[in-house]
């Protein structure tokens, strides 16, 4: 059985995981500092993105999605299995994410992304953070064809 330190924590991690959806679909990056602890480290490398710590993170979807290229993004997370160990845990999140991007011929497409974020998170003095994130591929759907996804 659960105790209610670790219901607490797992609510906590689980709220901290729809955040970060929220953020990255309001395009409020910026605000990702208090989603990811100072030293995380960032794989997007799966779909072509960037992989490094939370600036370069930050930066780089500054980039990718608040450029135009990219102007309606939804990051459904689901399945969200967690496993706390006292001030650390780990996590696997399925996502399912519609993307809508406009095209160079001044079309849009909307294509789709199934994947999976792999976790570490961290209890810190402002509460948990994720701590590492790497990007599993499981899917593609309707991707442009000039896009190597």
């Amino acid at each position: 059985m659960l105790s209610q330190q670790e219901l607490s924590d797992r609510f906590e991690i689980q709220d901290l995981v729809f955040q970060y959806a929220h953020l990255i679909d309001s395009k409020n990056f910026d605000a990702l500092r208090d989603v990811f602890s100072e030293d995380a480290h960032v794989d997007y490398g799966v779909y072509g993105g960037s992989v490094g710590d939370l600036e370069t993170t930050i930066d780089y979807l500054k980039s990718a999605l608040a450029s135009g290229v990219f102007p309606n993004t939804q990051h459904l997370n689901a399945n969200v299995q967690i496993s706390v160990d006292g001030d650390s845990a780990t996590g696997r999140v399925m996502c399912f994410n519609p993307m809508d991007m406009s095209l160079p011929d001044g079309g849009r497409q909307t294509f789709m992304l199934g994947l999976w974020y792999v976790d570490s998170y961290r209890r810190t003095k402002d509460g948990w953070r994720i701590s590492q994130r790497r990007e599993e591929k499981s899917w593609v759907f309707n991707a442009p064809d000039f896009m190597d996804i």
